[in-house]
């Protein structure tokens, strides 16, 4: 069984106990999740099966859009609501268009510090679990982009936005720094996850729907539509088959593709590869491509 399941996630379940269900359902071992999503959030996970597996770190890379609820006045050590509250905040002088401005602030490329409570691993060891005892380690700021910072309501101390951002984006964080910018405090109370490139929440099946027999796997070569396709012709198709990569020349397709540019190539209506376009590689003299996963099935 091959293909991406689409889940809308429940609030008090982990990623992993998604893929646990998962896995009880379609009798399979072969399960994979393309992002985490915390307990407290809820939305859209993409959940891989079998050969689709193999796509996931691919999957992972494209951008999220959120919806978040914050609240002002205090600040927790998980910077949301599950958290300790470590200190409290006026909100003397802050109304609706100081949070508009604020938040508005954060688009654009920035550096963002995770938080302490995070799966990120220090030595091997997950930040949360050194949290958890109290110990707190420094860590590097990573680059991430916020393009888009909509503003849904404004009821103080409660505010509701939604944020579309690159992968590796904390919202929880962002709640954390717009209570640090607005000198109040702040933490999110509610998280979802309403795309996760190029899928959205409008096609994810619940748990019930899942169990219940009524959710439909998208294929491979549906899932591989987030990539540009590519079409063998036959000798090319061969010469894959035999661990070759193809020259520019023996595909068709309807886009230019740019330099490190990941495609999909297509044996008929089946999908046979992923391929980096790499024509100026130098350690392989074949062909213009870097084959990253083969699917035997598509030749």
């Amino acid at each position: 069984m091959n293909g991406i399941l689409l889940v809308d996630k429940p609030q008090g379940l982990s990623s992993h106990d998604i893929v646990r269900r998962v896995r009880r359902i379609y009798g399979t071992r072969k399960v994979g999740h393309t992002g985490t999503l915390d307990p407290l959030a809820t939305g859209v996970l993409p959940v891989a099966l079998g050969d689709a597996t193999r796509l996931v770190q691919y999957i992972m890379e494209g951008s999220k859009r959120y919806r978040a609820t914050l609240r002002l006045g205090a600040g927790t050590d998980t910077q949301d609501s599950e958290g300790r509250i470590l200190y409290e905040g006026s909100l003397e002088g802050i109304d609706e268009a100081s949070v508009r401005r604020a938040l508005a602030g954060f688009l654009g490329e920035q550096l963002q510090l995770p938080p302490m409570y995070s799966a990120l691993k220090k030595d091997g060891v997950p930040l949360y679990k050194l949290a958890r005892a109290g110990t707190e380690v420094e860590r590097e700021p990573r680059p991430i982009r916020i393009d888009a910072m909509d503003v849904v309501s404004v009821s103080l101390p409660e505010v509701v936005f939604e944020v579309a951002c690159s992968k590796g984006t904390y919202v929880r964080t962002l709640c954390h720094d717009l209570g640090e910018r607005l000198g109040c405090g702040a933490h999110m109370t509610a998280l979802r996850r309403l795309r996760s490139e190029p899928f959205g929440i409008e096609q994810c099946f619940t748990l019930s729907q899942i169990e219940a027999g009524e959710a439909r796997l998208l294929s491979l070569e549906e899932a591989c539509g987030i990539f540009p396709a590519m079409r063998l012709d036959d000798r090319a198709a061969s010469r894959l088959a035999n661990g070759i990569p193809p020259s520019l020349d023996q595909l068709e397709g309807e886009a230019a593709i740019g330099n490190g540019e990941v495609v999909a190539l297509f044996r008929g209506k089946s999908v046979a590869a992923l391929a980096r376009f790499e024509p100026d590689r130098v350690n392989e003299t074949r062909g213009d491509f870097v084959l990253l996963n083969v699917f035997t099935g598509g030749l």
